[in-house]
């Protein structure tokens, strides 16, 4: 049986990236308002608490969450490009999940999601080879370079929708 936690399967970041690999990574990113959208047309508010696992994240919070993930990571691109590896604020998102905005409709979380992705791309379509080796230090888990911050939310995207996708069929 596959882990609902991870239906994707857990992050794994190449040894060896390709052009072609960040390409699709950004592509992505660019993608997923409108998969998300898709994934969302028409559903109910009841399905919107529904969860994909036992004690998992319900649909709400999910599109809650990844806002606020996202956020967090063009800011920490931001940031990457314009200081010295900086170390970057951490947050909790198992509190975020529990915060009162999380109650809001989807719908302002959806527009946030669109209008960021749309910034995020083209921020990262402009960056060069070595603007892409720029990184921030994340305090639990150290350097990472904005390479491997841009693999990561492509996957971070697609871990969701797939959680979400899970959620609604059932």
């Amino acid at each position: 049986m596959t882990d609902l936690r991870y239906p994707i399967g857990q992050f794994q970041f190449p040894e060896v990236v390709t052009a072609q690999q960040v390409q699709e990574w950004m592509e992505d990113i660019r993608l997923l308002p409108k998969q998300l959208a898709d994934a969302l047309n028409g559903v109910s508010e009841q399905a919107l608490t529904k969860s994909y696992r036992e004690n998992g994240w319900t649909v709400t919070q999910l599109v809650h969450h990844i806002a606020d993930s996202h956020m967090n990571s063009f800011i920490r691109f931001k940031l990457a490009l314009t200081e010295d590896a900086p170390t970057i604020k951490p947050y909790n998102e198992e509190e975020w999940a529990k915060l009162p905005d999380v109650e809001m409709p989807i719908a302002a979380s959806n527009k946030l999601i669109e209008g960021l992705h749309e910034r995020w791309v083209y921020l990262l379509k402009s960056l060069t080879e070595e603007q892409l080796q720029r990184a921030f230090n994340h305090p639990d888990s150290g350097l990472m370079t904005l390479k491997k911050a841009l693999a990561l939310y492509a996957w971070h995207g697609k871990h969701h929708l797939a959680h979400i996708q899970i959620a609604l069929a059932k």
